[in-house]
């Protein structure tokens, strides 16, 4: 177990079928790659309806484990390429990871 590598983890939620946008914009900018799982909307913005029947919109949610010096970098890239700024194309958000294990590659870059 590695403690204060100075590891953060970039949360992206996203429509379904952006993920690998997000991944892919992600690895570009440095990342060593991700993980996509599927999730549902449940905000007061993601009420959809067919035929008068209300349903929650498909997610998926992007969990990018990065350097903390890198984040912002990479953060910025997923933004641009999902196109974060714009109302209802998603969210992420950066968290701060006290330990890691299972990252012999993330900790040792002769292992690249």
């Amino acid at each position: 177990m590695s403690r204060g590598m100075n590891t953060s983890l970039i949360v992206t939620i996203v429509r379904k079928g952006w993920g690998s946008t997000v991944l892919e914009a992600s690895v570009e900018a440095g990342a060593r790659g991700g993980t996509v799982i599927g999730g549902r909307g449940a905000g007061i913005n993601e009420k959809e309806k067919i035929f008068g029947v209300s349903i929650e919109p498909e997610k998926e949610i992007v969990l990018t484990l990065v350097p903390a010096q890198r984040a912002d970098a990479i953060l910025e890239a997923i933004v641009a390429a999902a196109g974060l700024n714009d109302v209802g194309q998603g969210i992420a958000f950066v968290l701060p990871v006290d330990k890691v294990v299972g990252v012999a590659h993330f900790l040792d870059p002769s292992r690249r």
